[in-house]
Parts: structure tokens; sequence; C-alpha cells
């Protein structure tokens, strides 16, 4: 970055600081005990704070890297400052420790960004600004002031990415190695970045392959152009040379993916800890969820009088395949749609509102919203066309990987997926980023406004209960 655009981005870093750390401090002050999953996260990281390593509360799904990373943040500041046990592992502390997570995902948002537009011309108030967008998406944003692991994996993911991009593979590997310790399904990501690397080494082999023959390139986007490409791959894997090369590239990838596979065998599944409460199954309807989620949140990038031609020429055009994708698409919603019991169960979150006022109006619900989750899935593909098809097949992959096993329905399990996608398409115009940033901003007001001033009670328990994502 020049100097000046550098000035601009501190700027923006210290008051994000400074007004987070005030929303930090209030939400601190009206909720002082753990709540929902902190339960289980606050006392196992208490634990490690007076170093019984050796003690663990099963209930928890996740391996401890949240608790590791804490206490290597905490320790040492206590230990400078002089502060007591009681201070440094009080539920505020750990806490603060996400906060600075948070603010290192608004700096690697940044970097991203100009690294993966660096060939575009942006300008500097564009990529900042895109960056506040990102760092106040809201469904990462609530969880910032809670001691949930979503900052510090989302961190973690993101600097893996970053490390991949530059070409650092082997510190990406290891900051992959530190986001799978926060989640084991950061493995899709690990996976994704070598993606990244295949997808680049194909393209080339493909085109160099496309000059020597002298062929003519197939219509972009078209199926002719996927059936080209998916026999292009299967001739190029044929070889041992190229399965050589693309190993040689992706090895510190390969390594992590083999161990994460000895995890599998080894622990029984992908779960730690409590396993009959995620179950893994093939829950097809979360990638219809994702992409309407994701249509709701960009909706500046994704809805605009164009779109929506563009859409219905793509109809005209390809009458016969869209008609097979609604046929498939009901199909799946008719045997694939499960509900968890949390879903249904606990009325704190607001899937369980979104659930119970949309879908349980009528059994036909479900099926109706299908040409939406369509057009929701073409806006989507069409704001990465920018992209190769090799890109396009990677990434989709991923998402299928991320978001289909998982049985229930919760907004958490889309914040990566949804990054990686805003990075990737091109920088939307000024006027799209501020509306997409007044978007983020009524929902973050209106979200920490029911959390913070609309308590209520449940007959049968005395603690207070809040709303949240």
């Amino acid at each position: 970055m020049d100097k000046l655009e550098g000035y601009y981005f501190s700027a923006l870093f210290s008051g994000c600081f400074l007004l987070s750390s005030v929303l930090f401090s209030k939400l601190t002050r009206e909720q002082r005990d753990p709540y929902m999953d902190e339960i289980f996260h606050i006392p196992q990281a208490q634990q490690y704070c007076h170093g019984h390593f050796n003690q663990w509360d099963p209930m928890i799904t996740t391996l401890p890297g949240l608790y590791l990373a804490s206490v290597g943040i905490v320790k040492p500041v206590a230990w400078i400052f002089g502060w007591n046990e009681t201070v440094v592992c009080s539920p505020g502390m750990l806490r603060f420790v996400n906060l600075l997570f948070s603010l290192g995902n608004l700096y690697l948002v940044y970097l991203i960004f100009c690294q993966v537009h660096f060939k575009h011309k942006v300008s500097s108030f564009r990529k900042i600004l895109s960056a506040l967008n990102l760092y106040l998406f809201p469904t990462l944003y609530f969880f910032t002031f809670l001691y949930y692991t979503d900052s510090g994996s989302t961190f973690f993911v993101l600097f893996t990415y970053l490390m991949c991009l530059y070409g650092n593979h082997k510190s990406a590997a290891l900051l992959g190695f530190c986001a799978f310790c926060f989640r084991q399904t950061n493995i899709i990501w690990i996976i994704f970045c070598a993606g990244n690397v295949i997808a680049d080494e194909l393209t080339k082999a493909r085109n160099i392959h496309m000059k020597k023959k002298d062929e003519k390139p197939v219509e972009k986007g078209t199926i002719s152009e996927i059936a080209d490409i998916i026999i292009f791959i299967l001739r190029y894997m044929l070889s041992f040379k190229n399965v050589l090369t693309l190993l040689v590239l992706t090895w510190p990838y390969v390594i992590l993916v083999i161990a994460f596979l000895g995890f599998l065998v080894v622990n029984g599944g992908i779960v730690v800890g409590d396993k009959s409460n995620h179950e893994v199954c093939f829950h097809f309807p979360q990638l219809f969820y994702f992409f309407a989620f994701t249509l709701v949140f960009s909706f500046p990038q994704l809805i605009s009088l164009q779109k929506k031609k563009d859409f219905i020429k793509a109809l005209k055009r390809h009458c016969c395949l869209y008609i097979a994708i609604t046929c498939i698409s009901l199909f799946l919603i008719w045997k694939f749609t499960y509900v968890h019991q949390y879903l249904i169960a606990d009325n704190r979150h607001y899937t369980f509102y979104i659930w119970k006022k949309i879908f349980q109006r009528h059994e036909l619900v479900k099926y109706i919203l299908v040409p939406g989750y369509i057009y929701a899935a073409w806006s989507f593909a069409d704001a990465l066309k920018s992209k190769s098809i090799l890109w396009l097949l990677m990434f989709f992959t991923c998402i299928l990987g991320a978001t289909v096993p998982q049985k229930l329905m919760e907004f958490r399990y889309f914040i990566l997926p949804y990054l990686i996608f805003r990075l990737n398409i091109p920088i939307p115009s000024v006027t799209k980023l501020l509306l997409e940033l007044a978007l983020y901003i009524s929902v973050n007001l209106v979200t920490f406004h029911l959390f913070l001033n609309k308590p209520f009670y449940w007959p049968d328990h005395e603690e207070t209960q809040r709303f949240m994502w």
C-alpha cells in the first residue's frame, strides 16, 4: 500500500478498535457470566489457564486451539503487568482475545483484497471500504464479543489463504494446522488453498495444450467447456509426471490432509466429544440456504435490474438445463431435508424464528422457494464469472463439503464460504459498498439491541436468556 493509503487504513483500524472496545465493554458489563456455548468454552480455557491441560469437558466438540491460543496470549500479558489469576482467566479477558482476532481479520481481509485484485485498478477507498464491510459482517462480528471459536478460526483460515496467495505454502500449511485446531471442518479450506494451486497449474497446462494443438477455445461458462475441462483433467492425471508435479507444488497441504485422515480413524469421526448432536448427513438443502443467505447479505452486488434481465436470458437460452436443475432441487429438498432438534427447541436463535415463520407455515413453502434458490445460485456463479472454470469447480466442491454434511441449519457455518466469495468477486462500486455497509450496520444494531435490551426468561430457568445468531 502507498503511504497515504497506509494512513487511511491505520485510521480505520484504530477507529474499529476503539468502537469495538466500547461495545465490548457494554456487552461484558451486561452479560458477565458465560452465555450459551461459553458455559463449555470458558471453564475449559480456565482449566488451561491454571495449568490443568489433562482435564477436558466431553461436551466440547472442537480441538483445543482456542484455549491454547488464549493462554498463549493472556499469560505473557499477565506476567508483564502483574495481573492475578482471577483477572487473567476471567470471562471478560478471554472474550477480549476474540476482539484481537477480529482486528487481525480486518487486516488480513484488506491484504487479501490487495492480493486478489492487484491486477485491477481499484481505488484505495474501495479496498478499505470493502475490508470494513467484511469486518462488520454481522454473523461474524457478533461473535467477536463472546468466547466462541469463530473469530480465531476465521483468522487462521484467512491467514492460511493469504500465505497461499503469496506462494508461501509451508507457512500456509502451518497456519492451516492452527485453523484445524480451532475447528476440524477447516480442513476444507486447507484443501481449498491446495485447490487454488492445482487450479492455477491446470489452467496453465490447458492453455499450453490448446496452443500446441491450435484448438479454438470453447465458449466460456457452457456445459461444453465443463465437459472439455473434465476430459482434460482426466487425461492430465493419467501422466505420473503431471501427478508428481502437483504433489511437489502442494505437498505441505497433502501432509495435513493425510494427518486429518489419520485423525478421523483414531477419533472415529470428525467431532471431538459430544458426537450424538453433531451427526454427519447429506443435508443438501443447506446449500440452498447458503445461496439464499449470500443473496441477502450481498444484495447490492447480486440483485439489480440488469442481473434479472441476464437471468431471464439464461433461462431462455438453457431452458432444459434449468428445468432439470429445478427437478433435482425439488427432489433433494423432498428427500434430504433434516430438522435438528436444536433448531426447533431453542428460541434464542434467529434460525428458530426463520424456520417457524417461513418454513413451518406450510409443507409446500420449502418447495415454493426453489426458484429463489436457483436465482441466488445463478447470481452467485455470475458474480464469480471472472474466475476460471477450474477454480469455480474447486470452490463449489469446497462449499458442498462445508455445508451439506451439517444437520443443523446454523448461519455460523456460512461465514467462511461467504467471506471467500466476497473476497474473490470484483470489488463493487462505492455506491454498492455503502449500501452493503448500511445493511451490515443496521443488522448489527438490531442484533446488539435485542441481545442487550430485550432479555427474556424461560419458565423453568432462572438465568437470563438473550436473542442471538
